[in-house]
């Protein structure tokens, strides 16, 4: 499978191989949904917590006594009914929403959402991005240049301040490693425009 290799100033000037095992593989719905959920429960911070009616701090006296006033029956002020009383079936911490998935399942989504990027035309591979300082100007330039749809996901090899700076402030793109590309940034941004060092990278995780 080819595809054209772009430079920086948006001109195609080769074609470049790229690995049938990452992108050429049948859209598969089922896997990638499985995967997204994989990846959203795992990554839940579980914060809200309420205390019981024996972590409420307060007295168990009972109220009042139990006939004759006239009133309905009432227990401690740790009653879920009274106020700072404890919470009946609130939400706890200690509620695990971690799922499982098998690696190889994992990488074959990952693959399969790449390779609808390229059926799509909605991958871009570049050859470098090399600027003499980091600013917001030379990223929008760069973009400017090239045949994005939409949001764009921009996944470099390796840490590079200089393209990461320039790329921060620009709404519309996200910087982001090529070993940390995952399913869910892949369906948030419409294009992934990938350097061609990154396929290398890629194509490791095959083995």
């Amino acid at each position: 499978m080819k595809t054209n290799l772009f430079d920086q100033k948006g001109k195609s000037v080769w074609e470049i191989e790229l690995s049938d095992l990452v992108f050429w593989l049948e859209l598969n719905e089922g896997l990638i949904h499985r995967a997204l959920v994989y990846q959203l429960a795992n990554n839940r911070m579980v914060v809200a917590h309420t205390k019981t009616r024996w972590e409420r701090r307060g007295s168990t006296r009972k109220i009042y006594r139990q006939k004759g006033t006239g009133r309905a029956r009432m227990g401690s002020n740790r009653s879920p009914i009274r106020k700072k009383g404890w919470v009946a079936f609130g939400p706890r911490n200690t509620v695990n929403f971690t799922l499982s998935m098998n690696k190889k399942e994992r990488r074959k989504a990952l693959f399969s959402v790449l390779s609808s990027k390229l059926a799509n035309n909605d991958l871009i591979v570049l050859d470098k991005i090399d600027f003499k300082e980091a600013k917001t100007k030379n990223m929008v330039e760069v973009f400017t240049k090239l045949p994005y749809n939409e949001k764009v996901l921009l996944a470099i090899p390796a840490k590079n301040e200089m393209i990461e700076k320039s790329a921060a402030n620009i709404p519309y793109v996200k910087a982001i490693l090529v070993d940390y590309l995952n399913i869910k940034d892949l369906l948030k941004y419409k294009t992934l425009v990938l350097l061609k060092d990154s396929l290398v990278n890629l194509d490791k995780l095959t083995k």
